[in-house]
């Protein structure tokens, strides 16, 4: 029993020796992991690169026993340059050392950075902007002795010869200021214009002989589109004819009793009775003459009515009333119509309406009077028009209100019954500098344009502001004057994918 205590105990102490030994083997994994992750938190790197790196992960220039670790920091702060100092591989006091670095980047412009003591290393006194692509110049003083080292730090750069560069179809133009509009777009429909379409009734019954035009043929004004047999129009011509013939007749009577008026024969009752005859019957004359003036009969056809056969007398002529195109037909050959009968609809298509729907947010900036532009992506038309009209009310389930649209026409491209999108502009404004939409690229997270240096184009991470589509405005990053890639900027792109550009920090 004794001997199994003895045994239980040794086991225990040497299973406790173990799980220590396990716990600290931990411990030590764990910290020498953090520590590690501690320095590339620090230093972000996306390649090997090929210069001698210091503890911190940093770029490290030696020369004798004094040596300097530059890295660039920007984890949660704008990207700074931080500087360690070491003598022999050991940390050196930053007080004990005065730095200078000097950028010098693409077209000649150069940043000074002067460094002060934060912590444990040398801190930049200058963002770093991007892209980090520099040659650079280091001068170190310590205990009187001076230091210089230069290096270079390529990122972003692509370089093309002139002839490559047009035979991509690469554009490239100066940065300025360009006009801007800002636009709001709102949904539409091409519709009728309203004040000129007509709905044709022949005005008279009868029975339909000829049909000239079909849907969809074109028709010019005055132009005969169909023909009736109509006894209603027989009627009013005969009618019309006699009325003729009595006020011949009557002014001859009258003439007769004026002449034996004059001469003391008759009376002057009998002159008065004539001439009361003879002006009832004109009366009547141009009252059935206006009746088939109103029927669409012409002068020249009322001169000949009475030369016309019994036959004539019962053909009707329908007639365009204006140029336009039959867009509906609801007339045959041998169908007998009523005068109220609609038997063909006329438009003119030379211009048309847009109805545009106008949400209740934007009708302050809606006005009547405005030029607007119509476009319909579907076809790829664009037009300018004005906005004519303005509902002034909002409808109860839609919480919009209707606008119009005048838009030209005269070649048939906007179809009545077609979606559109309406552009209105809401601000037009000139800005400082601003580029094509599609001279944007992205590079890593940066919205960047090429900046063109002789035959390097080296990316610039650009702020922006507004966009109307067309341009947009550059707050920071691209200078008046500095020359860019407008179009094909994504063939550069390409290329600097391909030369597997590094972000050396």
């Amino acid at each position: 029993m004794k001997n199994s205590v003895i045994h239980f105990k040794k086991y225990y102490a040497i299973g406790i020796v173990v799980l220590v030994g396990i716990v600290l083997a931990f411990v030590i994994l764990h910290m020498e992991k953090t520590m590690r992750i501690s320095h590339e938190d620090e230093v972000m790197e996306h390649e090997d690169e090929d210069y001698e790196k210091g503890p911190h992960g940093g770029r490290l220039l030696s020369e004798g026993d004094f040596q300097v670790e530059i890295t660039i920091y920007e984890r949660g702060v704008p990207p700074q340059f931080r500087v360690y100092a070491f003598d022999r591989g050991k940390a050196v006091n930053p007080d004990e050392v005065k730095l200078t670095i000097e950028l010098h980047r693409l077209g000649g412009r150069v940043e000074v950075i002067n460094f002060r003591r934060e912590g444990e290393y040398l801190c930049g006194d200058k963002v770093i902007e991007e892209p980090h692509s520099f040659d650079v110049k280091v001068l170190a003083e310590r205990k009187g002795k001076t230091y210089r080292w230069e290096y270079s730090q390529v990122e972003g750069r692509v370089e093309l010869s002139p002839e490559a560069v047009q035979s991509a179809g690469i554009v490239v133009e100066t940065a300025g200021p360009v006009q801007m509009k800002t636009v709001i777009e709102l949904p539409g429909e091409v519709k009728l214009n309203a004040d000129k379409v007509v709905h044709v009734v022949p005005r008279l019954s009868g029975v339909v002989t000829a049909v000239y035009k079909n849907q969809g043929d074109t028709v010019n004004h005055g132009e005969v589109i169909a023909v009736l047999d109509s006894r209603e129009l027989a009627e009013l011509k005969s009618a019309y004819i006699a009325s003729i013939k009595r006020v011949e007749l009557t002014r001859a009577t009258f003439d007769r009793k004026e002449r034996l008026w004059k001469e003391k024969i008759s009376s002057e009752k009998d002159y008065l009775a004539s001439r009361q005859a003879l002006v009832e019957e004109e009366i009547n004359l141009q009252t059935v003459k206006q009746k088939l003036l109103a029927l669409g009969l012409s002068q020249t056809d009322l001169d000949t009515v009475s030369d016309k056969t019994d036959r004539s007398l019962t053909r009707y002529e329908v007639r365009a009333l204006f140029d336009g195109m039959v867009i509906e037909k609801h007339i045959s050959v041998g169908e007998s119509v009523k005068e109220d009968a609609d038997i063909f609809v006329l438009a003119d298509l030379s211009n048309v309406w847009v109805e545009v729907t106008v949400y209740t947010k934007d009708l302050n900036v809606v006005k009547i009077g405005q030029t607007v532009t119509v476009k319909s992506e579907a076809l790829g038309l664009k037009a300018d028009g004005t906005l004519t009209y303005l509902g002034p009310l909002v409808g109860e389930q839609t919480r919009t209100a209707r606008g119009r649209v005048v838009v030209q026409n005269t070649e048939g491209h906007w179809r009545p019954g077609l979606f559109v999108t309406v552009e209105i502009v809401q601000e037009e404004v000139t800005v400082s500098v601003a580029v094509p939409v599609d001279a944007i690229q992205t590079y890593r997270d940066w919205s960047v344009v090429f900046v063109q240096y002789g035959n390097l184009f080296e990316v610039r991470p650009l702020e922006l502001g507004r966009n109307d589509g067309q341009w947009v405005e550059v707050l920071h990053g691209l200078s008046l004057g500095e020359r860019y890639v407008a179009h094909n900027s994504f063939i550069l792109k390409a290329d600097l994918g391909k030369a597997g550009a590094t972000h050396e920090h």
